[in-house]
């Protein structure tokens, strides 16, 4: 999760691209209203107090939620299984916005949740899905997506295990430098899976969370406590269980990749829900605010996005030909955009980069945006 502090015009203009492009999927319950094909949104009212959701009862399969943040608040909005596993959410929802999200739900019941400010468990409410749907997995290429993209993030999950070995290690032995380079490092590997991370909402606070994220009375931990003490105090002494905890974090996190059940339009959220992280912090410069180096993730998290996408191509390319050459453009003037601050085996510190540098990054984000707002609902036709 991600909390902005200042949203400058460049964020909002990236936030007005991703959200004016979102397209629903097939829903089932009380509709918002319909798109031109007819499929029904379930309309979530969100204030800085309430979270009224259309419906508190739905049938099984895929719906579509539409996210009115009405509040003074930038907002958020989930839907949670038992255990807080999150089906599906959609961040950094600014005042006067709507955004929308698919997601696939079997029966069961769950909890909404709006959280104003983006932080703490958020305005929660029950919801029941009843009746019996054919997973979308049931289709043997969305099957194959999806194990696809299993193996990736366990193929990253691997590396993320080994890098962030080292870097704690160094933190734990009070190498200053040596931390510094591995950090941005561990980190890669950790933005390319955070999809399938911030499923856990347990762990991803405890592994990823800025200071301001932290409700009061919380400890702060993770990459970020850790990037603070490094650029900032210059001391890591002390720091020991706080590298142990981030360390144990993310081998509980990388267990439970391993076995988590996915559905294909997590994938397709996940592609998206990357390229909001990179409009709303690698952008801004305030995700990596002590270190200033939020190209290291920009790029993790273009790669990241890609490779789900790439995982569904298959099923893309079938039904919507046009949207995959799209797309294979889209990424590939983000690439160039983005190569341009390559700095040896690395890439330049945010605060090298001009305000056209941070504005040319920007417009191809959008422009990659709006294609991928689009596959989650061509994943759940």
């Amino acid at each position: 999760m991600r909390t902005p502090i200042a949203l400058t015009a460049a964020v909002l203009a990236a936030l007005a691209g991703l959200t004016s492009c979102s397209s629903p999927g097939s829903g089932s319950g009380s509709p918002a209203g319909t798109d031109a094909a007819g499929d029904e949104k379930i309309a979530v009212a969100a204030t800085d107090t309430e979270c009224t959701v259309a419906k508190s009862e739905l049938a099984a399969g895929t719906s579509t939620f539409s996210i009115t943040n009405n509040g003074t608040k930038v907002t958020e909005f989930y839907v949670y299984a038992a255990g807080d596993r999150i089906m599906g959410e959609v961040e950094n929802i600014v005042p006067g916005l709507t955004r929308e999200v698919v997601m696939e739900l079997p029966a069961g019941m769950y909890e909404t949740a709006c959280k104003p400010g983006m932080t703490g468990k958020g305005i929660r409410g029950p919801l029941k899905v009843t009746g019996e749907s054919t997973p979308l997995t049931g289709d043997a290429k969305l099957a194959e997506a999806v194990a696809g993209y299993k193996r990736y993030v366990k193929n990253q999950s691997g590396t993320l295990l080994e890098k962030t070995k080292e870097f704690t290690e160094a933190v734990k032995a009070g190498d200053v430098d040596k931390a510094k380079e591995l950090y941005p490092i561990a980190r890669t590997y950790w933005e390319r899976i955070e999809p399938v991370a911030e499923v856990f909402g347990d762990l991803d606070p405890a592994i990823d969370a800025r200071e301001n994220d932290v409700a009061d009375g919380e400890e702060w931990t993770g990459y970020h406590r850790l990037e603070k003490d490094l650029w900032v105090k210059k001391d890591v002494t002390g720091d020991g269980p706080i590298a142990d905890k981030l360390m144990a974090d993310v081998t509980t996190i990388v267990e439970r990749a391993a076995t988590v059940d996915l559905s294909p339009v997590q994938l397709a959220n996940g592609a998206k829900g990357l390229l909001d992280e990179v409009a709303t912090g690698k952008i801004t410069g305030e995700e990596d605010r002590y270190s200033h180096t939020d190209l290291w993730d920009f790029d993790a998290n273009l790669q990241g996005s890609k490779a789900a996408v790439q995982a569904l191509r298959p099923v893309l390319e079938e039904r919507d030909a046009e949207l995959v050459k799209t797309l294979d453009a889209r990424f590939a003037d983000a690439e160039a955009a983005l190569a341009a601050h390559r700095s040896g085996d690395g890439w330049k510190p945010h605060t090298e980069l001009s305000k056209d540098d941070l504005k040319a990054l920007s417009d191809v984000i959008n422009a990659l945006a709006e294609p991928i707002s689009r596959v989650a609902s061509v994943v759940a036709k």
